[in-house]
């Protein structure tokens, strides 16, 4: 097993031209590749489109903020038990929101976690999403909208909720380890 994932890395050398600019400038912003590139590098039409609806999610400007982004991508993750998601996202959290805490309460224990309503209405949510879709009703709607939030707000979190649902999965499959920078970002 390569440290980083049971199915070995593609380095960002070896990406096709598009990815490797892709993905070189989130390193030279970052200061180094995230793993998960390196991992889904090895199947470049998938890594294309996980960036595509990655970037659609993640990349907004309307609606929920980006640490409200994050902290729907954190809650699902721990749901998920994905270490890689709660490492890589947490830090991104703790840097968005510029709270030492709450990537790491939200992540470990999303119910107990001490939220404002808001919050907590966009982590019900994608924690009703992530452990049990089917459950999903107009009452968790309600609650959302009567938190505040907006219908393409709560669609935002369901999207999000989704789309991480999947990495985690794919993180889990190829036993994907975080970076150890990731751990340090935002303390």
């Amino acid at each position: 097993m390569d440290e980083v994932s049971r199915f070995g890395v593609t380095e960002l050398t070896d990406l096709p031209d598009d990815l490797r600019e892709r993905v070189g400038a989130i390193a030279e912003k970052s200061g180094f590749v995230p793993n998960i590139f390196r991992a889904l590098g090895r199947r470049p039409r998938e890594l294309r489109a996980f960036l595509d609806y990655h970037d659609a999610l993640m990349d907004s400007n309307d609606g929920l903020s980006k640490a409200e982004r994050e902290l729907v991508v954190v809650a699902t993750s721990g749901a998920n038990h994905c270490t890689y998601c709660i490492v890589a996202h947490g830090a991104i959290l703790r840097v968005r929101s510029k709270d030492p805490y709450l990537a790491d309460a939200v992540g470990t224990n999303p119910y107990g976690a001490v939220l404002t309503g808001r919050q907590r209405a966009i982590v019900d949510l994608a924690l009703t999403l992530a452990v049990d879709s089917a459950s999903f009703t107009d009452d968790d709607v309600d609650a959302a909208r009567e938190a505040g939030l907006s219908d393409d707000e709560i669609w935002d979190v369901g999207s999000i909720a989704a789309l991480f649902a999947m990495s985690n999965r794919l993180a889990h499959l190829t036993a994907l380890r975080p970076n150890a920078e990731f751990f340090t970002m935002g303390r």
